[in-house]
């Protein structure tokens, strides 16, 4: 879905948690090279390039990922993708994640799983075998961190917000000639309603809620949420709402 001049909104199916639903990795167009922000679930690159190509775009195109965060559905294809295109796509991340992603610290899901593993249901067990293997598999450097408040030179600049809470380094990207915000999971939407992430999926909720305030600073009329989709609705309201409880 092309949501401005440059920007689309991938729409990729996936199962979550038993769950049919749609996860929505954002690719941006500059010049001639691709970006690709977050890059689904293990085993999805089929579904990226496919999803890329829809657009009229060239998966060869892709140059760079930047990932918002650590989690498996943000990570999950990015070693399948650098695979794919070994001659030279970069990858950015904010510096509080590159060791989680590179595989040095155990990703804080896992983490948070391994913690309560004697009182996890067996289908829960089963889901942090499955997490854990996959980290341990599919570890992939970091070319590049990321820190609050850097602009880079993409479609007329794009600005690096460092957003704690889900995760320890999440961030969001503020597109301002567009005035669009990449929001990761910081925001999330459910019934056509921008809402928070879940507390129970958060490392951190007040850290969360903090950065939802960060955010407040920013001029956004487009909300772009991996899950959930596209959000335009007052955005600077809702968010402003959501900050302040």
């Amino acid at each position: 879905m092309n949501i401005a001049n440059g920007i689309y909104m991938l729409e990729i199916s996936a199962n979550i948690m038993g769950t049919p639903n749609v996860i929505n990795p954002t690719l941006i167009l500059d010049n001639d090279r691709l970006i690709l922000i977050d890059t689904g679930f293990p085993g999805q690159l089929s579904q990226i390039k496919e999803a890329i190509e829809r657009e009229g775009l060239l998966f060869s195109k892709l140059k760079m990922v930047i990932l918002t965060h650590q989690d498996i559905d943000h990570v999950g294809s990015l070693s399948s993708i650098l695979k794919e295109l070994p001659n030279g796509v970069e990858v950015l991340a904010h510096k509080e994640e590159r060791a989680y992603i590179q595989g040095d610290k155990l990703p804080v899901k896992v983490a948070q799983f391994e913690a309560h593993l004697s009182s996890l249901p067996n289908e829960m067990k089963e889901i942090y075998e499955k997490m854990k293997t996959f980290y341990e598999n599919n570890k992939s450097n970091v070319d590049r961190t990321l820190s609050e408040g850097e602009e880079l030179p993409y479609c007329g600049g794009i600005t690096v917000i460092y957003t704690p809470g889900h995760t320890p380094g999440h961030i969001c990207l503020y597109i301002k000639r567009y005035k669009i915000l990449i929001a990761g999971d910081a925001l999330q939407i459910q019934g056509g309603v921008l809402i928070q992430a879940p507390q129970s999926t958060n490392f951190d909720t007040e850290l969360n809620i903090e950065s939802l305030k960060k955010i407040t600073q920013y001029d956004v009329e487009t909300v772009i949420c991996y899950h959930g989709g596209i959000y335009k609705d007052n955005a600077n309201k809702r968010i402003e709402e959501l900050a302040n409880g």
